[in-house]
Protein backbone atom coordinates (compact mmCIF):
# COMPACT_ATOMS: atom_id res chain seq x y z
CA UNK A 1 0.00 0.00 0.00
CA UNK A 2 1.23 3.08 -1.18
CA UNK A 3 1.89 5.64 1.61
CA UNK A 4 2.06 8.74 -0.87
CA UNK A 5 1.13 9.69 -4.64
CA UNK A 6 3.43 11.29 -7.21
CA UNK A 7 0.67 13.99 -7.29
CA UNK A 8 0.92 14.99 -3.64
CA UNK A 9 5.04 14.92 -3.75
CA UNK A 10 4.70 17.30 -6.47
CA UNK A 11 1.78 19.49 -5.14
CA UNK A 12 4.38 20.63 -2.58
CA UNK A 13 2.89 21.98 1.14
CA UNK A 14 -0.46 23.50 1.10
CA UNK A 15 -0.80 27.29 1.98
CA UNK A 16 -2.23 28.19 4.67
CA UNK A 17 -5.35 30.33 4.40
CA UNK A 18 -4.69 34.04 6.46
CA UNK A 19 -8.10 35.05 8.08
CA UNK A 20 -9.68 37.97 8.01
CA UNK A 21 -10.50 40.32 10.70
CA UNK A 22 -12.47 43.23 10.49
CA UNK A 23 -10.71 46.54 12.03
CA UNK A 24 -13.09 47.89 14.52
CA UNK A 25 -12.34 50.70 16.45
CA UNK A 26 -9.79 49.85 19.41
CA UNK A 27 -8.98 46.57 18.28
CA UNK A 28 -5.42 45.81 19.41
CA UNK A 29 -3.31 44.34 16.98
CA UNK A 30 0.69 44.23 15.94
CA UNK A 31 1.96 45.53 12.97
CA UNK A 32 4.14 42.27 11.56
CA UNK A 33 7.09 44.26 9.99
CA UNK A 34 8.01 47.16 12.77
CA UNK A 35 6.24 45.16 15.82
CA UNK A 36 4.48 48.37 16.49
CA UNK A 37 1.42 47.53 19.24
CA UNK A 38 -1.69 49.58 19.06
CA UNK A 39 -5.31 49.72 19.47
CA UNK A 40 -7.04 50.65 15.69
CA UNK A 41 -7.84 54.43 15.84
CA UNK A 42 -9.77 54.96 12.41
CA UNK A 43 -9.38 53.54 8.52
CA UNK A 44 -8.44 56.07 5.69
CA UNK A 45 -7.54 55.94 2.00
CA UNK A 46 -6.28 52.24 2.36
CA UNK A 47 -4.80 52.75 5.83
CA UNK A 48 -5.20 51.93 9.11
CA UNK A 49 -4.02 54.40 11.72
CA UNK A 50 -3.08 52.82 15.20
CA UNK A 51 -2.13 54.15 18.51
CA UNK A 52 0.07 52.80 21.04
CA UNK A 53 -0.47 52.91 24.86
CA UNK A 54 1.53 56.22 24.94
CA UNK A 55 -0.43 58.10 22.39
CA UNK A 56 1.43 57.92 19.40
CA UNK A 57 0.14 57.19 15.86
CA UNK A 58 1.68 55.15 13.17
CA UNK A 59 -0.21 54.68 10.01
CA UNK A 60 0.36 51.38 7.98
CA UNK A 61 -1.59 50.17 4.70
CA UNK A 62 -4.23 47.00 4.93
CA UNK A 63 -2.05 44.55 3.70
CA UNK A 64 -2.71 40.93 3.67
CA UNK A 65 -1.15 39.19 6.34
CA UNK A 66 0.15 42.44 7.34
CA UNK A 67 -0.60 42.35 11.30
CA UNK A 68 -1.10 39.74 14.04
CA UNK A 69 -3.85 39.15 16.70
CA UNK A 70 -2.91 37.30 19.66
CA UNK A 71 0.09 36.21 17.79
CA UNK A 72 -1.51 34.81 14.56
CA UNK A 73 -0.81 36.84 11.06
CA UNK A 74 -4.33 38.40 9.90
CA UNK A 75 -5.59 40.77 7.43
CA UNK A 76 -7.55 43.25 8.77
CA UNK A 77 -10.59 44.48 6.44
CA UNK A 78 -12.55 47.23 6.51
CA UNK A 79 -15.82 46.54 8.85
CA UNK A 80 -18.86 46.04 7.32
CA UNK A 81 -21.47 48.73 7.72
CA UNK A 82 -24.28 48.34 9.75
CA UNK A 83 -28.03 48.18 8.12
CA UNK A 84 -29.66 51.77 8.73
CA UNK A 85 -32.04 51.69 11.54
CA UNK A 86 -35.51 50.87 10.91
CA UNK A 87 -37.42 53.77 11.71
CA UNK A 88 -40.16 53.14 14.59
CA UNK A 89 -42.07 56.29 13.18
CA UNK A 90 -44.40 56.60 9.66
CA UNK A 91 -43.89 59.32 7.58
CA UNK A 92 -47.03 61.02 9.75
CA UNK A 93 -45.24 61.28 12.94
CA UNK A 94 -47.59 58.27 14.23
CA UNK A 95 -45.51 54.52 15.58
CA UNK A 96 -45.04 52.43 12.52
CA UNK A 97 -46.51 49.14 12.79
CA UNK A 98 -43.78 46.26 12.13
CA UNK A 99 -44.89 43.54 9.85
CA UNK A 100 -48.63 44.50 10.00
CA UNK A 101 -50.34 42.95 7.10
CA UNK A 102 -52.76 45.88 5.30
CA UNK A 103 -56.69 45.24 6.36
CA UNK A 104 -59.15 44.28 4.10
CA UNK A 105 -60.44 47.58 2.92
CA UNK A 106 -63.55 48.80 5.09
CA UNK A 107 -66.26 50.29 3.44
CA UNK A 108 -65.81 53.87 4.85
CA UNK A 109 -63.67 55.96 2.68
CA UNK A 110 -61.58 59.27 2.18
CA UNK A 111 -62.39 61.25 -0.65
CA UNK A 112 -60.43 63.73 -2.37
CA UNK A 113 -60.34 66.46 -4.86
CA UNK A 114 -57.81 64.91 -7.58
CA UNK A 115 -54.64 62.46 -8.25
CA UNK A 116 -52.64 65.21 -6.50
CA UNK A 117 -54.06 64.88 -3.46
CA UNK A 118 -54.00 61.23 -3.22
CA UNK A 119 -50.64 61.17 -4.15
CA UNK A 120 -49.39 63.64 -1.32
CA UNK A 121 -51.90 62.01 1.39
CA UNK A 122 -50.89 58.56 0.41
CA UNK A 123 -46.96 59.99 1.10
CA UNK A 124 -47.59 61.38 3.89
CA UNK A 125 -50.57 58.69 5.62
CA UNK A 126 -49.76 55.75 3.50
CA UNK A 127 -48.83 53.18 6.57
CA UNK A 128 -51.91 54.89 8.54
CA UNK A 129 -54.45 53.96 6.13
CA UNK A 130 -52.86 50.87 4.92
CA UNK A 131 -53.21 49.04 8.48
CA UNK A 132 -56.32 50.76 8.94
CA UNK A 133 -57.35 49.78 5.97
CA UNK A 134 -58.91 52.86 4.49
CA UNK A 135 -59.41 53.79 1.26
CA UNK A 136 -58.63 57.18 -0.47
CA UNK A 137 -60.12 57.95 -3.97
CA UNK A 138 -60.03 61.21 -6.30
CA UNK A 139 -63.09 63.11 -6.92
CA UNK A 140 -61.92 64.67 -10.07
CA UNK A 141 -63.75 67.86 -8.22
CA UNK A 142 -65.95 68.71 -5.81
CA UNK A 143 -69.06 70.11 -7.84
CA UNK A 144 -71.29 67.07 -7.62
CA UNK A 145 -70.42 65.75 -4.27
CA UNK A 146 -73.79 65.92 -3.28
CA UNK A 147 -74.73 63.81 -5.53
CA UNK A 148 -72.00 61.19 -5.14
CA UNK A 149 -72.68 61.08 -1.06
CA UNK A 150 -75.97 60.28 -2.41
CA UNK A 151 -75.00 57.91 -4.44
CA UNK A 152 -72.72 55.82 -1.80
CA UNK A 153 -75.20 55.58 0.41
CA UNK A 154 -73.67 56.25 3.82
CA UNK A 155 -74.35 54.64 7.31
CA UNK A 156 -72.80 54.09 10.94
CA UNK A 157 -70.15 51.49 9.31
CA UNK A 158 -70.13 53.47 6.04
CA UNK A 159 -69.01 56.90 6.49
CA UNK A 160 -67.17 59.36 4.23
CA UNK A 161 -64.65 61.60 4.93
CA UNK A 162 -63.93 64.45 2.40
CA UNK A 163 -61.01 66.34 1.90
CA UNK A 164 -61.71 69.80 -0.13
CA UNK A 165 -59.18 72.39 -1.39
CA UNK A 166 -59.42 76.13 -0.83
CA UNK A 167 -62.17 75.72 2.03
CA UNK A 168 -62.49 79.18 3.06
CA UNK A 169 -65.56 81.46 3.87
CA UNK A 170 -67.25 82.72 0.96
CA UNK A 171 -65.30 80.31 -1.69
CA UNK A 172 -67.54 78.06 -4.39
CA UNK A 173 -66.31 75.32 -2.34
CA UNK A 174 -67.65 76.45 1.33
CA UNK A 175 -70.90 76.73 -0.67
CA UNK A 176 -70.71 73.15 -1.98
CA UNK A 177 -69.80 71.78 1.37
CA UNK A 178 -72.63 73.47 2.71
CA UNK A 179 -75.37 71.50 0.65
CA UNK A 180 -74.01 68.23 2.63
CA UNK A 181 -75.70 67.59 5.39
CA UNK A 182 -75.33 63.68 6.69
CA UNK A 183 -73.72 62.96 10.33
CA UNK A 184 -71.64 59.95 8.49
CA UNK A 185 -70.19 62.38 6.45
CA UNK A 186 -67.28 64.92 7.71
CA UNK A 187 -65.76 67.53 5.49
CA UNK A 188 -62.74 69.34 6.17
CA UNK A 189 -60.22 71.26 3.67
CA UNK A 190 -57.12 73.84 3.61
CA UNK A 191 -57.25 77.50 2.81
CA UNK A 192 -55.09 76.98 0.03
CA UNK A 193 -55.81 76.90 -3.85
CA UNK A 194 -54.26 73.53 -4.66
CA UNK A 195 -52.69 70.76 -2.70
CA UNK A 196 -49.31 72.14 -4.21
CA UNK A 197 -49.58 75.29 -1.68
CA UNK A 198 -50.12 73.06 1.45
CA UNK A 199 -46.57 71.80 1.02
CA UNK A 200 -44.28 74.17 2.90
CA UNK A 201 -42.21 76.35 0.49
CA UNK A 202 -38.89 75.42 1.81
CA UNK A 203 -39.40 71.70 0.99
CA UNK A 204 -39.29 72.53 -2.27
CA UNK A 205 -36.22 75.09 -2.33
CA UNK A 206 -38.14 78.50 -3.28
CA UNK A 207 -38.79 81.17 -0.47
CA UNK A 208 -42.41 81.70 -1.53
CA UNK A 209 -45.40 80.30 -3.91
CA UNK A 210 -45.81 82.72 -6.15
CA UNK A 211 -48.83 84.68 -7.19
CA UNK A 212 -50.96 83.45 -10.06
CA UNK A 213 -53.56 85.65 -11.90
CA UNK A 214 -56.90 84.44 -11.46
CA UNK A 215 -57.40 84.48 -15.68
CA UNK A 216 -54.61 82.05 -15.51
CA UNK A 217 -54.42 78.43 -14.45
CA UNK A 218 -52.83 78.45 -11.13
CA UNK A 219 -50.50 75.05 -11.81
CA UNK A 220 -49.37 76.43 -15.35
CA UNK A 221 -48.78 80.05 -14.04
CA UNK A 222 -46.69 78.40 -10.69
CA UNK A 223 -44.44 76.19 -13.43
CA UNK A 224 -44.20 79.37 -15.84
CA UNK A 225 -43.18 81.06 -12.52
CA UNK A 226 -40.39 78.41 -11.36
CA UNK A 227 -39.13 77.38 -14.68
CA UNK A 228 -40.79 74.06 -13.79
CA UNK A 229 -41.66 72.98 -17.40
CA UNK A 230 -45.37 71.31 -17.53
CA UNK A 231 -47.13 70.85 -14.58
CA UNK A 232 -47.11 67.00 -14.32
CA UNK A 233 -42.92 67.67 -14.26
CA UNK A 234 -43.86 70.32 -11.37
CA UNK A 235 -45.62 67.76 -9.63
CA UNK A 236 -43.25 65.44 -9.74
CA UNK A 237 -41.09 68.09 -8.16
CA UNK A 238 -42.98 69.08 -5.71
CA UNK A 239 -43.63 65.15 -4.84
CA UNK A 240 -40.48 64.39 -4.73
CA UNK A 241 -39.54 67.13 -2.28
CA UNK A 242 -42.15 65.67 0.48
CA UNK A 243 -40.50 62.84 3.29
CA UNK A 244 -42.51 63.43 6.02
CA UNK A 245 -45.15 65.45 7.57
CA UNK A 246 -43.28 68.02 8.38
CA UNK A 247 -43.00 69.39 5.08
CA UNK A 248 -46.50 70.23 4.91
CA UNK A 249 -48.26 73.49 5.86
CA UNK A 250 -50.69 72.74 9.46
CA UNK A 251 -53.89 73.26 8.61
CA UNK A 252 -53.35 70.19 5.42
CA UNK A 253 -52.07 68.24 8.41
CA UNK A 254 -55.02 68.86 10.69
CA UNK A 255 -57.26 68.24 8.18
CA UNK A 256 -56.14 65.02 6.95
CA UNK A 257 -55.96 63.29 10.72
CA UNK A 258 -59.34 64.45 11.45
CA UNK A 259 -60.61 62.25 8.02
CA UNK A 260 -58.99 59.74 9.44
CA UNK A 261 -60.10 59.64 13.18
CA UNK A 262 -63.59 60.31 11.50
CA UNK A 263 -63.70 56.89 9.76
CA UNK A 264 -62.07 54.88 11.96
CA UNK A 265 -63.60 55.97 15.19
CA UNK A 266 -65.46 52.86 16.86
CA UNK A 267 -64.55 49.87 14.33
CA UNK A 268 -63.33 46.80 15.50
CA UNK A 269 -60.47 44.87 14.28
Amino acid sequence: MRSHSYDDVLAGPRRRKIPEVAAERDLVVEEAGSGFCGAVVRLEYGNVVLEDRHGNHRVFPLEPAGFLVDGKHVTLVPPKAAPPPVSKVSASGSVRVQGHQAKVAKDSRIWVEGKHDAELVERVWGHDLRVEGVVVEPLDGVDVLAERVAEFGTGPERRLGVLVDHLVKGSKESRIVGAVRDENVLVTGHPYVDIWQAVRPAAVGIKAWPSVPRSIEWKVGICTALGWGEPYQGWQRVLAAVSSYRDLETPLIGAVERLIDFVTVGEVG
